[in-house]
């Protein structure tokens, strides 16, 4: 069995930059990695429109790769707060289908908890990505709602490091177009239930600068207003000018950001939004993003209307995409149903792990 080795990238700060060979190399193989865990290539990006979430100030992110024969075959990232004294630490682990089972994932793994135990992280959680149509035993999640089948390759190597599972996240696809009757249909069903008191607004790019403070409060709501289970999950410090700095990055990807929200008529403030990340290649399917509506708001039929909105507005402006990707907690019962009901249909599953030293 040939040697591996274990190095950490400095990651490129701009496209060609020191670093970028290996960036880019690695992206390729994070690609083959999630098609053979989904069984197509809808979740692959280039790492040109990887890379700006890499060079976050505000979501640091090391990387950690592994190589056989000078060849990258896997990968290891440790994500982490960038604020002082969280104990989390979100190590993710992935390697080539033909490279398992020879330690790769073991050594990546330990080199990642050197570094996380050195900035005082006492508790790990990391994700994996699995196919539903595996026989056998399954292992179930805590929360009552998604399972993973316990032959998965992940599901193995969190189980056999300690890990516990904590949620089950379904990965879902919408075929496009939809039947504008459809999406017509469900959008006066919404209004109806929403009534006078909420509006939509929407844009394209960078966030309004009369709109920052709220969409601000609403990225912070996503550490406690969306399902976690027992996850670690810390409400982060979001600012207007955290959302212009994340402005700035999305700019220096050629995807395009479509923006949903819902205002509040009385108060003025944003309460619901969904984002849709467009890529420039029109062959290649489009990735929903955050979606979130206040936990005051509910009940309304928000989150239909601003997933119906933004679905329109990406018919109407960027035409010609296959699909819209997604993510969702199979106990978000009420997003899920939604999904549903336009015509979203399950890819692949993720499981959510979590272990305290």
């Amino acid at each position: 069995m040939a040697e591996f080795s274990i190095d950490e990238l400095q990651i490129p700060r701009v496209v060609g930059a020191a670093g970028w060979n290996d960036f880019a190399e690695m992206t390729q193989v994070r690609n083959e990695i999630e098609a053979a865990a989904v069984g197509s290539a809808e979740l692959g990006f280039p790492p040109e429109e990887l890379l700006p979430r890499w060079i976050d100030p505000h979501d640091p992110r090391r990387l950690f790769l592994a190589r056989v024969d000078g060849q990258i075959v896997g990968r290891g990232t440790y994500e982490f707060s960038a604020e002082p004294g969280d104990p989390v630490g979100w190590l993710t682990v992935e390697i080539l289908p033909r490279f398992r089972r020879r330690g790769i994932g073991r050594a990546l793994l330990e080199a990642m908890d050197v570094v996380a135990q050195h900035d005082g992280r006492t508790t790990y959680q990391t994700g994996f990505i699995s196919r539903s149509n595996i026989p056998g035993k399954r292992v179930h999640s805590p929360t009552g709602f998604g399972s993973v089948p316990a032959r998965d390759d992940g599901v193995r190597f969190a189980l056999s490091h300690g890990f516990a599972l904590e949620q089950v996240e379904r990965l879902s696809s919408l075929a496009l177009p939809v039947d504008p009757k459809v999406l017509a249909t469900h959008r006066a069903e919404a209004e109806l239930a929403a009534g006078p008191d909420y509006r939509v607004v929407r844009w394209e790019g960078r966030t309004p600068e009369d709109r920052r403070d709220d969409l601000a409060n609403l990225r912070n709501r996503m550490a406690t207003d969306a399902p976690y289970g027992e996850l670690e999950i810390r409400e982060e410090p979001w600012t207007a000018r955290r959302v212009s700095d994340l402005d700035d990055l999305e700019e220096q990807s050629p995807r395009i950001l479509l923006t949903s929200t819902i205002e509040h008529i009385p108060t003025g403030r944003l309460v619901a939004f969904n984002e849709l990340s467009v890529p420039p290649d029109t062959s290649r399917p489009v990735a929903q993003r955050d979606t979130l509506v206040l936990s005051e708001h509910r009940g309304n039929r928000l989150g239909m209307l601003i997933k119906i909105d933004n679905i329109q507005a990406l018919s109407e402006t960027h035409p010609g995409h296959p699909a819209i990707t997604t993510s969702n907690a199979e106990e978000n019962r009420y997003m899920l149903a939604v999904n549903e009901a336009v015509g979203f249909v399950a890819l692949a599953y993720e499981s959510a792990w979590k272990r305290v030293l």
